[in-house]
């Protein structure tokens, strides 16, 4: 009975190991493979051996396999991923394996700009082009007076018409004040106008009682408002110590 020591067999299984490594090396060896991304495997990449010019794509699982041998080249490419190139090692061939990272694409996006439509109540020709645009008191008003004849005269008697215009003036002293409160930040009127905080409220009160800065804010004149308040704002202080010296 022939007896063969353990280290002898080992050392011929590595040395057979090394011998089909070395012959392999300059043919062509069929290698598996997988292909991801930082997220998830990546399918239908295509593979291609730039040397051989073999082709095939990875399925859904990223798994692909690809004849090649030491020192081919392997071109990865897809639409959602950066090319990526891979040079086959002596250690590819051993192993029969090769995992490759590829990264995504970014696509930017395109501004996009959206524009006003141009359909409109007056271009539908519903209403006459650049008419007037009334408030809700404003119509009443229009309303009361636009008829004519008996319902004309009815409304002058009863005095209608004068509640209506005025209905106007508190409506369009109510816009003025609302406005007023966005339109600027208590600094401005501490620090500009010199009107202390727990008078900023009353100060506003007192300009919307300014015809002419009621329509300064009407017509969106930032200019002539910020100048009109400037001499409100003085008046408004002289009567604030008046009334706080009393």
């Amino acid at each position: 009975m022939i007896h063969v020591k353990k280290s002898t067999i080992i050392g011929l299984f590595l040395l057979l190991l090394f011998q089909t490594a070395f012959s392999q090396e300059g043919s062509n060896v069929q290698l598996r493979g997988t292909i991801k991304t930082v997220n998830d495997f990546v399918n239908e990449v295509n593979v291609i051996n730039e040397t051989t010019k073999a082709t095939t794509s990875s399925n859904e699982l990223g798994q692909f396999t690809i004849t090649a041998k030491v020192g081919d080249l392997l071109v990865f490419t897809a639409v959602n991923i950066i090319t990526v190139n891979k040079k086959i090692t002596k250690q590819d061939i051993v192993s029969g394996f090769i995992d490759v990272f590829a990264n995504l694409k970014t696509f930017p996006l395109d501004e996009v700009v959206i524009q006003e439509s141009a359909i409109s109540a007056e271009s539908l020709g519903i209403i006459p082009a650049n008419q007037k645009k009334y408030t809700a008191a404003e119509r009443k008003l229009y309303t009361a007076t636009s008829g004519g004849g008996i319902d004309g005269l009815l409304n002058t008697i009863s005095g209608r018409k004068a509640m209506l215009k005025k209905e106007i003036i508190v409506e369009s002293k109510e816009t003025a004040f609302n406005r007023l409160i966005y339109l600027f930040e208590d600094d401005y009127y501490i620090n500009k106008l010199k009107i202390p905080l727990d008078y900023i409220k009353g100060f506003q009160f007192y300009c919307v009682e300014d015809s002419e800065l009621v329509s300064a804010v009407k017509s969106k004149n930032n200019t002539l408002i910020k100048f009109l308040m400037v001499n409100l704002a003085a008046k408004y202080n002289k009567l604030s110590k008046v009334e706080t010296t009393n």
